[in-house]
This record gives C-alpha cells, sequence and structure tokens, in this order.
C-alpha cells in the first residue's frame, strides 16, 4: 500500500450526486510530503464531492492545527489553521490544469489521488515567518538571542527588536511602571499638532 493510497478518490465510481469524505492529517502524512515546516499536525480534511453532469465539483474544508518550530526561539509553535478549496475536474484527452478553478484528468483515470491538493492548500496557510505572538517566546533564548546577537551601529530594526523584548519582558513580569515612549513617535505627533493648529 502505498502512503497516499486512502487520498485516491474514485472518480469514475461516484454516481451522480453528492458524496462526502473525510481524512485525518497527522505528523505521518506531512512526514510523507517531506514537510520541513510541519513537525505534527492535527487536522480535519472534510471533502464533499458534487458530481453533476461530466463535472466533479471537490470543496476542501481543513481544519485543525499544525505544529511548527518558532523561527525566533526554536521552541514548538501551534497554530490553528482553517481554510477552504475548491476546484472542478472533468474527464479529458490529457492532463491539463491551465486553469485556477478546472483540471482537467485523462479518460484512463478511474482515481484522483488529493494528497498533494490537501497538501497545498495547509501549506498555503502556513506564513513565511514562523514566530510567537510577541512576548510568548522562550525567555531564555530571547535573552541568549539578544546577548549573542552582532549589531551594526546603522542597523536602528535590531534595536528597536530589542527595545520590544525588553518592554514584552517588563510587561509579563507585571510591572506598572509608566512605559517610556519612542522619541521618534514624539517628533511625528509635534508635527501632526502643528498642522492641525495651521
Amino acid at each position: 500500500m502505498g502512503k497516499f493510497t486512502e487520498y485516491k478518490l474514485p472518480l469514475k465510481s461516484l454516481t451522480p450526486g453528492t458524496h462526502t469524505f473525510e481524512y485525518r492529517l497527522t505528523k505521518q502524512f506531512f512526514s510523507n510530503m517531506e514537510s520541513a515546516d510541519i513537525h505534527d499536525a492535527d487536522l480535519t480534511v472534510n471533502l464533499t464531492v458534487v458530481h453533476k453532469a461530466d463535472i466533479y465539483s471537490l470543496d476542501f474544508h481543513i481544519a485543525g492545527t499544525v505544529t511548527l518550530i518558532c523561527d525566533r526561539c526554536l521552541d514548538d509553535l501551534v497554530m490553528p489553521v482553517e481554510t477552504d478549496y475548491h476546484i472542478s475536474v472533468k474527464y479529458g484527452d490529457t492532463y491539463c490544469d491551465d486553469s485556477d478553478d478546472m483540471i482537467e484528468i485523462p479518460e484512463s483515470d478511474n482515481y484522483l489521488n488529493v494528497a498533494y491538493m490537501i497538501y497545498d492548500t495547509v501549506a498555503l496557510t502556513i506564513p513565511m515567518k514562523h514566530v510567537h505572538p510577541l512576548g510568548k517566546c522562550n525567555r531564555q533564548m530571547s535573552a541568549m538571542l539578544k546577548k549573542h546577537r552582532a549589531h551594526r551601529p546603522d542597523d536602528e530594526d535590531a534595536e528597536l527588536e530589542d527595545t520590544l523584548i525588553d518592554e514584552m519582558d517588563s510587561m509579563d513580569t507585571g510591572s506598572t511602571e509608566a512605559t517610556p515612549t519612542d522619541p521618534r513617535w514624539d517628533a511625528l505627533k509635534g508635527i501632526a499638532g502643528d498642522s492641525n493648529q495651521e
């Protein structure tokens, strides 16, 4: 039995009407796909196939969570996933996927393997940068990163990031001290105030 045999949809044997299929995606599915980003998963895929005339309308609904690795602190990052995907399929002479919403498969194919459609749909929900929300990264790793990061004198982004990390850490410890404002914003507020007076 192949890695993705259970995702083979028996199109030719489907009677006209509506058919539903359910798949469960775990770590093994993404391991078989050789995914570098997704380290674990608990996803449910509900697939509704409507066979009408010569067209098969496939509607995927995918919901659950995937586990990624945080780019900043390297801890697990559990990300919720809820997404939909629609595609129509029809039989033709050869395989053709020129259209975004219709694919054509050869008459000789009795099955359509939907594993890669499912994988691509999940992969497209994952942001390019995998980071915890502000203040949720591993504090020890964040402190170590800050300590060992090499700063260029003109690297304002790194300075701003360090300031934000410090502020997040102070918020987490319940500090009630007033947070100093960024002088750049104060200058912009002054400009906005001057223009309002005119």
